[in-house]
């Protein structure tokens, strides 16, 4: 298998702070023999720390990943683009080339934790999340086929 080029995959979100954050994370840790993963925000900003936590807890260090405008992603080849929210669905530009287009919605963490009792509790949203992220990530490429 290892004769053959990776397919390489761009995980895109508003802010590249946890869904495309943990998507990336996940497929270079679990499937980074067959997938080469990179990420980018419409608006980025910074990873999220809870999302550090929670994919820590999952044995995925993600503290090293940086929030990545999507600019200098545009015009490189890429086998999908993969968009885990209905912003970055709407803004995303156009990708030249034979690229896949999928969209794939999750809930967003940061949101959900808004008003939670205790951190335990704004964590919950993180965790379901990032196991929903797993699961796709453990489907490819089947995942991400219509």
């Amino acid at each position: 298998m290892s004769d053959m080029p990776k397919k390489r995959i761009l995980f895109l979100c508003t802010g590249n702070s946890c869904r495309s954050q943990m998507a990336e994370g996940f497929t270079n840790a679990l499937r980074g023999e067959e997938y080469e993963a990179s990420s980018a925000g419409v608006a980025p900003g910074r990873v999220d720390p809870r999302a550090v936590k929670v994919m820590a807890e999952a044995g995925v260090d993600i503290s090293g990943q940086k929030s990545k405008a999507l600019d200098p992603f545009i015009g490189q080849d890429w086998d999908w683009v993969v968009t885990l929210c209905d912003n970055a669905n709407e803004a995303c530009p156009f990708f030249p080339g034979p690229v896949t287009r999928v969209h794939r919605g999750f809930d967003d963490p940061p949101l959900l934790a808004q008003g939670a009792a205790n951190e335990d509790e704004a964590l919950a949203p993180y965790r379901r999340v990032r196991d929903e992220i797993k699961a796709m990530v453990e489907g490819l490429p089947q995942s991400l086929q219509d």
